[in-house]
């Protein structure tokens, strides 16, 4: 589950809520061990989200640092290279 919590700090342009939001939703998810919470487990569920969620923009707005912004398009192209390389080598033996 947690594989697609991707790095959001010093981009350019900065991430977006929605992306800070997923993030959050993924995280919760895998805390919780589920997917989609029952209904008697939805509120607590969304609310520890939007907490999540509030910490995870504060972390990001609050975090400093002297190296230039990372383009999203170029972390793209490396993380298909990765994975391309990755599945191309094969099954371990």
């Amino acid at each position: 589950m947690c594989r697609n919590i991707k790095m959001l700090h010093n981009f350019e342009p900065p991430a977006t809520d929605e992306e800070v939001h997923l993030s959050s939703l993924q995280f919760v998810r895998k805390l919780s061990g589920c997917t989609r919470p029952s209904k008697a487990n939805q509120a607590a569920f969304d609310r520890a989200v939007d907490k999540v969620t509030r910490a995870a923009r504060e972390l990001i707005e609050s975090l400093v640092t002297d190296a230039p912004p990372r383009d999203r398009e170029v972390e793209a192209l490396k993380a298909r290279a990765r994975s391309a390389e990755r599945f191309r080598a094969g099954p371990a033996t």
